[in-house]
């Protein structure tokens, strides 16, 4: 499921959709679909091409990852299905715990990086810590 989740989150940063991704995989969007959702494992040597195409070093898809995730790798489980993860149920992979995987914070990320101005982006990022504060004191 991690490493799922940051094809995810790195794709979406690029602003590439599952169609395009796939176009570049020969893959269908569905099969990155499932890749992304965890319902189909990633090859190495696919994950090795999703690096080159994402600019991303191998590892990217292993960072980040939490004790849990990694207590519950297949070696260290015997039998039984492992339910770890960002996303609640398995039904609804819409609702995302982790708040740097949300769609919304992808955006504001990506709308950030689009600001060319050093300085405008500085006062952006100012401007949000303030209204944050602002919000949790009141």
């Amino acid at each position: 499921m991690h490493v799922g989740q940051r094809l995810r989150l790195r794709r979406t940063l690029l602003g590439l959709s599952q169609e395009q991704l796939g176009t570049e995989l020969n893959i269908t969007f569905q099969q990155v679909q499932k890749y992304e959702r965890a319902a189909n494992r990633i090859s190495a040597s696919r994950l090795w091409d999703m690096s080159q195409i994402l600019d991303v070093p191998i590892n990217y898809f292993f960072d980040d990852m939490s004790d849990t995730t990694m207590q519950s790798s297949p070696r260290r489980v015997a039998g039984g299905k492992v339910g770890v993860g960002n996303f609640v149920g398995s039904a609804d992979a819409s609702v995302v715990l982790d708040p740097m995987a949300r769609r919304e914070t992808l955006e504001l990320v990506r709308a950030y990086y689009n600001i060319e101005s050093a300085p405008a982006r500085k006062r952006v990022t100012e401007m949000v810590k303030t209204i944050a504060t602002t919000l949790t004191e009141g």
